[in-house]
């Protein structure tokens, strides 16, 4: 297996070394395996770590955040555990800086801006926006810049300062701009495959071990609703677009937590 892409040539590996797994998580794969025992990133990134560097027995590999299901874009993985410490704790107090690209649901009048609001998480359910001072509610923080708008949307640049569940989702939909294709959270339509308008385009972390800044970008996958004045990407965005040829590659049982 090629160490340069995962498992495919049109799915690249941002980064590794002996501390860090920085992987691009495709709309439609879950991050960490839940009760529905369907592939997952993380299961996925032991499998070819195991074949890559020819590991007999399980293979660590630590996950120290997460995006959503119908997300794409960058995500990081420690290779040891002390690794992973250091890493949750970043995430954990904030020090990360996480950049994401979304097209929201009509034309935005400020060109740039910040939302604050209060966030009350409901297990198995939509998170609301909640007045202040709500029990159980936490605040949440964003920065935002309009880089395009035009058809009744807009593109924006976030920078997210805290991490909510499903903050941006939340808090775009609030103010009355959802994500396209987001149907949870009020967008009137759905995208072709159930994904939502979201990357996560930019993750910035200090190396655990060596001290050194560092910035992980994914370029936007091709089919982004969204016009590029750039070369045609070769990423592609939706899981099932790849799925069929993965699970020729990776027994089930090789992806087990």
């Amino acid at each position: 297996m090629n160490a340069d892409f995962f498992f495919h040539p049109s799915w690249p590996v941002f980064y590794r070394d002996n501390h860090l797994l920085v992987l691009y998580k495709p709309a439609g794969l879950l991050v960490q395996a839940d009760q529905t025992g369907e592939r997952d990133l993380l299961g996925l990134g032991k499998a070819w770590l195991k074949d890559v560097y020819g590991k007999p027995g399980r293979v660590f590999l630590g996950m120290v955040h997460r995006l959503d299901r119908p997300v794409a874009g960058v995500v990081l993985f420690c290779r040891t555990s002390k690794a992973a410490g250091r890493m949750s704790e970043q995430f954990r107090s904030g020090s990360t800086e996480k950049y994401y690209v979304a097209v929201l649901e009509g034309e935005l009048e400020a060109k740039s801006g910040r939302l604050v609001h209060s966030i009350l998480r409901r297990e198995g359910r939509s998170s609301l926006v909640v007045p202040e001072g709500t029990p159980g509610a936490q605040q949440a923080s964003l920065g935002y810049t309009v880089l395009d708008s035009g058809r009744g949307r807009s593109l924006v640049r976030i920078a997210l300062e805290t991490g909510r569940h499903h903050q941006i989702r939340v808090q775009f939909a609030h103010i009355g701009h959802p994500v396209a294709g987001d149907l949870r959270y009020g967008a009137p339509a759905p995208l072709p495959q159930k994904q939502i308008a979201l990357f996560a385009k930019e993750l910035v972390a200090t190396h655990p071990v060596r001290g050194e800044k560092m910035s992980f970008q994914s370029p936007l996958p091709r089919s982004w609703p969204w016009p590029s004045t750039g070369p045609p990407s070769s990423l592609f965005w939706n899981w099932r677009d790849i799925a069929a040829e993965i699970e020729g590659l990776v027994p089930q049982a090789e992806t087990g937590q």
